[in-house]
């Protein structure tokens, strides 16, 4: 994924644990997992501006945009469109 999530730089740097930011938070410390792995899809603006407030950091301190290579893009672009055929041919089968 493009976005970078760095909250375990963030951690480090206010020597915090996972447990306890996600308690100052508000979140589940499974949800803030997800979130710092890079494993979320999205993330709330009201989460992200809890997040800075307890780490006294802007947004950009947390996420970052790296360019996708060309070659996992094209990749992932290919895998998505025999997803879409195979599920055409599979509606086609059912009528």
């Amino acid at each position: 994924m493009p976005i970078a999530v760095d909250i375990d730089v963030m951690l480090a740097r206010r020597k915090m644990s996972v447990g306890e930011l996600a308690d100052r938070v508000g979140i589940t410390p499974a949800n803030l997992a997800v979130l710092k792995n890079g494993r979320a899809k999205a993330v709330r603006f009201g989460t992200l501006a809890a997040l800075c407030e307890v780490l006294e950091c802007q947004p950009g301190d947390l996420l970052r945009w790296e360019p996708e290579d060309a070659g996992t893009t094209e990749a992932t672009e290919a895998t998505e469109a025999v997803k879409v055929s195979g599920l055409a041919a599979a509606d086609a089968a059912d009528a």
